[in-house]
């Protein structure tokens, strides 16, 4: 099986700064790592690797630094990596990244499967796996949380959805993201980073790809533009209630429906 797996380097706090013009994210020299949603998705096709044979593909998309979280991915099993790196492609809405990366995945080769994370912790928009599918005119499947079996043509998966688990089949190729709790990530190894520390990552720029049109890529070509992004705001409120079990547990189911954290079914 041929899998491919899209990854990202994203902060790794939540201290980064803003550039007030483009507003995107200042990503020089901040401390990064990999997404780790992303980490989910590369454990699920070291299990389909381990079960059904084949080669991983990695591709990140991002500065000539993210090549440090393709190398962690050799460091727990990959095999190959691209990184889509070209000043032409900074600034790039959810769109215009999920186009770039399909350029960048057919130029990386032949696949069977793409398997991508629920979403990033610096977009959090959960699009881009979609998006990515649509622009390589694959059929895709979001939420699962498990997979039940593959053979030479299909993929059986489990999806989680908000009422309901889904058992559903989809012919390959094809793209799945998966939820966190499909597998437990491995660790990277010690001895794999001795054996691919000169492992060779494809670095793909515009004139790689198939579409050189340099109006299809980063800021320019982006057909939204983020109005206003800001770093989480943080709060160290406390609150301490005393008082018999029946009386706290009747202001926490309060405080929990007024604050619309319950759903109501039926």
């Amino acid at each position: 099986m041929r899998i491919t797996v899209c990854i990202k380097q994203v902060p790794g706090t939540s201290q980064v700064e803003i550039d007030p013009e483009t507003g995107v994210l200042k990503r020089d020299g901040v401390e990064s790592k990999m997404n780790p949603f992303d980490l989910y998705a590369l454990e699920t096709a070291l299990r389909l690797k381990q079960r059904y044979g084949g080669r991983i593909t990695v591709v990140s998309m991002g500065p000539p630094q993210a090549q440090a979280v393709i190398r962690e991915a050799f460091m727990m099993g990959a095999d190959r990596g691209f990184l889509l790196s070209d000043r032409k492609f900074g600034g790039a809405d959810v769109l215009v990244t999920s186009y770039t990366l399909s350029q960048g995945v057919r130029a990386a080769g032949d696949f069977d499967l793409i398997i991508c994370g629920k979403q990033t912790t610096d977009g959090d928009t959960a699009q881009v796996g979609a998006e990515l599918a649509e622009f390589l005119g694959i059929p895709h499947i979001a939420g699962v949380c498990r997979i039940e079996g593959a053979d030479s043509s299909s993929l059986t998966v489990v999806q989680d959805l908000p009422l309901h688990r889904l058992t559903a089949k989809i012919a390959m190729p094809c793209l799945i993201t998966v939820e966190k709790d499909i597998y437990e990530p491995r660790l990277p190894s010690y001895k794999l980073m001795c054996a691919t520390s000169d492992r060779e990552i494809g670095v793909l720029t515009l004139a790689d790809l198939a579409d050189r049109d340099a109006s299809h890529y980063g800021l320019n070509g982006s057909p939204t533009q983020v109005k206003r992004i800001f770093p989480p705001e943080k709060s160290d409120r406390q609150e301490k209630w005393d008082g018999p079990a029946d009386a706290l547990a009747e202001r926490l189911f309060k405080y929990l429906d007024e604050h619309k954290f319950l759903q109501k079914l039926g």
